[in-house]
């Protein structure tokens, strides 16, 4: 089940091609984003997500690929642009 909206879904290329290197798709990091799975974030910074859903605040998950390149994805606090990328691009 979906806890927000996505809104419109921007990819830099460096996290595309890390996410395609390692065989896997952008929908599967988004799905989980979406669904509440935080991925990689202390329980602190988990804490803060979902106090965003209830507050209407930004939204951040970090994951892994089977690669063990690190992706985040921010979905703004008007849930207008969910944008995935790598930590160095931030």
């Amino acid at each position: 089940m979906n806890k927000f909206s996505l809104g419109r879904i921007i990819a830099t290329d460096p996290a595309l091609n890390a996410i395609q290197n390692a065989g896997q798709e952008p929908e599967f990091f988004l799905k989980r984003h979406v669904q509440g799975d935080w991925g990689m974030l202390d329980a602190h910074d988990k804490q803060l997500n979902d106090d965003a859903l209830r507050d209407g605040e930004r939204i951040l998950s970090v994951y892994q690929t089977l690669k063990a390149e690190r992706i985040w994805i921010v979905t703004e606090a008007d849930r207008s642009t969910t944008t995935i990328f790598l930590p160095d691009e931030y």
